[in-house]
């Protein structure tokens, strides 16, 4: 059975740990209409189909049911994208909504490597999980695999309390 808008924003909901009423109050609608949404009666406007993507840290696409994750891959050195226009962007998204994004030119991530620099500790809300998760990422060892033609998302980590963390290379 396919999942409803309805059950898949309850389900993003949820897992940040929102109420209606704090979605409700974060768009600026009556948690009714928050409702409404979760049963299937009513849709959202499309204006606060962005707002809710952001607050719930996810993107309309996944958000109206159309996931299209860029899986990692290699690409044949024919179509490599120039290495040094590449981008290593790091998203972290808390359940309590807070957001942060690193973009870094991945000569700028070689420099650092080679100067024996390590992988800043990252902390979302206090939680050491998702430090332990991020430190214990090889970075020289990814960085090679970038350089033999990895892109797209090379490294998910979600934790138990609904935290998020992405590593893309573009």
């Amino acid at each position: 059975m396919t999942e409803t808008f309805g059950q898949r924003f309850a389900r993003f909901r949820k897992a940040k740990g929102f109420t209606q009423d704090d979605i409700a109050n974060k768009v600026n609608v009556s948690s009714q209409a928050v409702s409404k949404w979760e049963n299937d009666i009513n849709m959202p406007d499309v204006g606060i189909l962005l707002n809710l993507g952001d607050i719930l840290g996810v993107t309309t696409d996944e958000l109206l049911g159309k996931e299209n994750p860029v899986p990692a891959k290699f690409e044949p050195e024919i179509v490599q994208k120039d290495f040094s226009k590449l981008m290593l962007r790091v998203i972290v998204d808390s359940k309590e909504g807070d957001k942060v994004r690193v973009n870094l030119p991945l000569q700028i991530v070689k420099i650092a490597l080679d100067a024996g620099a390590s992988a800043p500790a990252i902390s979302v809300n206090g939680n050491g999980k998702m430090a332990d998760a991020i430190s214990s990422i090889d970075w020289k060892q990814v960085y090679s695999l970038i350089e033999q033609g990895l892109l797209g998302e090379i490294v998910t980590v979600d934790s138990a309390d609904g935290d998020h963390v992405r590593v893309v290379v573009e």
